[in-house]
């Protein structure tokens, strides 16, 4: 899964980009260039599973970013969106901050109309895309029109008509073999989309829009740079934070992306696996290798509350914890599991 990190020029999304991958930013890249990173999802569930078993190594979840070129309101190139149109899912870092010392193409801050124009701009490249697409089936259809062709154009109107009311197009639903049929046209207001606001120190703990994120990039270099983590809580809660932005935005980038974890635990490696909500459990398993969902057999699993609540595996076996499930089983957020199979 791919994060396309998106903004005008100066919202901060280099040093988000750098804090979150932990990738410097070279300033030699030339227009039109990206760059791409992974960060860990950090995850207190895992922290306190490996205090548990003391295991020789801890995986964390990831997710994987990509930087893309500055955000160019009226520019019929449109750099920015190509590399963006290949993601997951859009996290669009609007500034509002207010700095004498940092330039602000427009002039003044202002964030909603920063996301307002943001979100023309791809309504706009759907729109062409769109109508492009209709001229061509247009055509085609001089030479007759298969079904295909015919549903493809019956969706596309659909699209039309909803562009048209500036609606973004992932409001418009479609079932699954509609989906297949316009998947390669890679419709960027099909993509989830997470707004995040750069915000001063002073606004921290202010209320925005719902829907927004706010997270401050200078206070998030600041606790980065603190490597005790006595420290660092102090430091938090002096802010009023509970948690560090880079946690949250992380998590809420995850969550935005319909995605969750599970585990597996042991004296070797206590790791976080990334699924799909709602995923059964021999495709959770098929996560950790092809074979265990070729051949699974069953997955033994522990609550991760069940777990942390009786301090061991032992003592939640005999509570009569421990639950064995088939392949109809679907993973629920935090399960500890551990599959049997055969091949």
């Amino acid at each position: 899964m791919k994060i396309a990190l998106l903004g005008l020029t100066n919202t901060g999304k280099k040093t988000l980009f750098k804090l979150l991958t932990g990738r410097d930013v070279p300033a030699s890249m030339k227009p039109g260039e990206i760059l791409e990173g992974v960060g860990p999802i950090r995850d207190k569930r895992i922290d306190i599973l490996a205090e548990i078993f003391k295991p020789d190594k801890t995986t964390y979840a990831e997710n994987h970013f990509v930087l893309c070129p500055d955000i160019t309101e009226g520019s019929q190139t449109r750099e920015w969106m190509d590399p963006a149109r290949r993601c997951d899912l859009l996290c669009i870092l609007i500034r509002a901050f207010k700095s004498e010392a940092v330039y602000h193409p427009a002039g003044i801050v202002n964030p909603e109309r920063d996301k307002a124009n943001i979100e023309t701009e791809l309504l706009l490249a759907d729109l062409q895309l769109v109508e492009t697409r209709l001229q061509r089936l247009a055509k085609e259809k001089k030479a007759g029109q298969s079904q295909a062709q015919k549903l493809e154009e019956d969706i596309l109107k659909r699209f039309q008509a909803a562009l048209d009311e500036e609606k973004l197009l992932s409001t418009v639903c479609l079932e699954p073999h509609e989906e297949t049929v316009i998947r390669s046209l890679d419709l960027i207001t099909r993509t989830p989309i997470l707004y995040a606001y750069n915000i001063s120190e002073d606004d921290i703990g202010n209320n925005f829009d719902a829907g927004i994120f706010v997270i401050s990039c200078k206070i998030e270099k600041e606790i980065d740079a603190i490597e005790d983590p006595g420290e660092q809580q102090e430091f938090l809660e002096a802010m009023g934070l509970s948690s560090p932005g880079l946690e949250r935005i992380n998590a809420a980038l995850y969550n935005a992306l319909g995605l969750m974890s599970f585990y597996t635990v042991g004296e070797d490696e206590c790791r976080a696996w990334t699924i799909k909500k709602g995923a059964s459990a021999p495709a959770a398993g098929g996560k950790i290798h092809s074979d265990i969902e070729r051949g699974f057999i069953r997955v033994e699993v522990i609550k991760y509350d069940d777990l942390i609540k009786l301090g061991s595996e032992q003592a939640v076996k005999a509570k009569g914890k421990l639950q064995l499930q088939g392949r109809d089983y679907i993973i629920e957020d935090g399960d500890i599991c551990h599959f049997l199979f055969n091949v």
